[in-house]
């Protein structure tokens, strides 16, 4: 059995799979899964739709670094963030400070396949939703090419793929876990 020593942050784009696959690395190591998004809704009683639409995306980011903060303070778990999170330098720095990030790496084929049909991205609510999703993935490489790891992901893998794909990144970090 394999114990977390710190938390382990997923990131990457939408649709990558970070809260599946987290909840699957969750279950996999016996570790608690949190998702940043759903305890940003809890606490604002609203949906980041609805966060977005009310109060704006800088009112968003900055609820989700004050979330961040506290989840990272919190005991070791597996973090689900929403895509946007790793792009401030500040949570970039929490997560490195006291967790490590697990860049969920997929092409943007595979990112349009599993968003294209969703009407929970505010992002994507734009004429062309294709070509927002394409500039995003553009602008944040270069971000998500900061975290730790990166593990790539493909539409033939299973959800429990990715996780085991996960573990076995992380078994290169002996900071990260330990037998128990």
């Amino acid at each position: 059995m394999l114990g977390l020593k710190k938390t382990i942050v997923m990131v990457g784009m939408m649709g990558a799979g970070k809260t599946a696959v987290g909840t699957a690395l969750a279950r996999a190591l016996g570790a608690p899964f949190l998702d940043s998004d759903e305890e940003i809704t809890r606490a604002a009683d609203r949906s980041i739709a609805e966060i977005f639409e009310r109060d704006g995306e800088p009112f968003f980011r900055a609820r989700e670094t004050e979330v961040l903060n506290r989840l990272l303070h919190g005991a070791p778990c597996v973090l689900s963030t929403g895509g946007g999170a790793f792009l401030s330098e500040t949570n970039r720095s929490l997560i490195r400070g006291t967790g490590v990030s697990v860049w969920l790496r997929a092409d943007l084929d595979v990112l349009w396949a599993r968003v294209r049909h969703k009407s929970t991205r505010p992002l994507l609510r734009t004429a062309n939703p294709y070509q927002t999703l394409r500039a995003l993935y553009e602008t944040r490489m270069p971000f998500y090419q900061e975290a730790d790891l990166a593990v790539d992901s493909s539409a033939d893998l299973t959800v429990e793929d990715m996780a085991a794909r996960v573990v076995e990144s992380l078994l290169t970090r002996p900071d990260v876990l330990e037998r128990t």
